[in-house]
């Protein structure tokens, strides 16, 4: 089985009140590091088989069709989760 990552986040001209909400949180809890946050939604879509272009190409037309609104959402990011983890630990030395 594969899986498809969708993520999806507000345009940036729309107000994130559940971002501000966390971001105001933050400092309270000890993490001061941070100076804004914005709050996405993530989707994985499973498939049989493995994760063609074929695949994401029709992940990416939910995307923007069905799992996102398009008048004040970005569909920032689809990939194969299992190949996107491994180009990460490629990228970070760790394979």
């Amino acid at each position: 089985m594969g899986r498809v990552v969708v993520d999806v986040m507000p345009k940036p001209e729309i107000l994130d009140p559940q971002g501000k909400a966390v971001a105001r949180a933050l400092p309270r809890l000890g993490f001061d590091q941070f100076v804004s946050v914005r709050q996405g939604k993530r989707f994985e879509l499973e498939v049989e088989g493995d994760v063609t272009p074929e695949v994401l190409d029709a992940a990416q037309r939910a995307a923007e069709t069905v799992l996102s609104n398009p008048v004040i959402e970005d569909v920032v990011r689809v990939a194969d989760i299992e190949a996107d983890a491994a180009a990460t630990v490629a990228s970070e030395g760790l394979a």
